[in-house]
């Protein structure tokens, strides 16, 4: 049996983190990659699978936020029904306020990430880069239904990174990138409607928080949005840099 060499795959990984040129897709285009995020992240059946890579970004959002604090993580569980659990040990006090915070916010700031990136021509090394954290997140699962879930976005991201063309990169970083930012409106959403039912707090960050800090929850809600909120203005200005591009092209 030949043994598979890694050296072509990284070889590709390491070819991303070269600038290449945002996108040329036009108002037209771009109304179509807007239309397709939507279609994501939107429906409840592409929600289904879509919404799984979201709850994926929220955890790894808690878990960098705890290394960023000098906690150390010893496991992220995810499951199917689009929770998930990431537990750290170390100082607790405001980094635990702080690691508790930073999991519905996070996607829509990966996903304006994605957007500048594609608009400024770093498409690749972004992909690049979220293929090697999606990898080395894999060590940190703790549930079958986690492996199943963080193993399939991993190679699904592997996949887009082996298979993509250097032209297709910046596509790809805006429709992940507008779909993200979608997803963590709709969790937000979400969240907001169990505080409302009061039904499953326990399940809410805001909630949490609220334990933790004895700020009221609806103060947290309100945080939440507002990093979603800046997000979503600081996503304008690249998508109009990449429509004035086409323009001029």
């Amino acid at each position: 049996m030949v043994p598979l060499d890694p050296a072509p795959l990284w070889d590709r990984i390491a070819d991303g983190f070269t600038r290449g040129i945002p996108p040329e897709v036009g108002v037209p285009g771009l109304m179509a990659i807007v239309l397709v995020s939507v279609a994501l992240s939107v429906p409840r059946r592409s929600w289904r699978i879509f919404g799984l890579f979201v709850t994926v970004v929220h955890e790894l959002g808690h878990a960098v936020a705890a290394l960023l604090t000098l906690q150390r993580v010893t496991g992220i569980t995810l499951r199917l029904d689009h929770s998930g659990t990431t537990t750290s040990r170390g100082r607790r006090g405001w980094r635990a306020a702080f690691t508790t915070f930073w999991g519905y916010p996070v996607p829509a700031v990966v996903g304006a990430a994605l957007v500048w990136s594609a608009a400024t021509g770093w498409a690749a090394a972004a992909l690049s880069v979220g293929a090697l954290v999606l990898v080395a997140a894999l060590v940190l699962i703790r549930n079958g239904q986690g492996v199943l879930i963080l193993g399939g976005s991993a190679a699904a991201s592997l996949a887009l990174v082996w298979f993509g063309r250097p032209g297709t990169a910046g596509y790809a970083c805006l429709v992940l990138g507008l779909a993200l930012l979608v997803g963590s409106c709709r969790d937000w959403v979400k969240v907001v409607r169990v505080h409302l039912r009061r039904r499953d707090l326990r399940s809410s960050d805001a909630f949490l928080l609220q334990g933790a800090t004895r700020v009221p929850s609806p103060v947290w809600l309100g945080a939440f949005a507002l990093v979603i909120g800046a997000a979503l203005a600081q996503s304008v200005q690249p998508l109009a840099l990449i429509a004035e591009l086409s323009a001029r092209g």
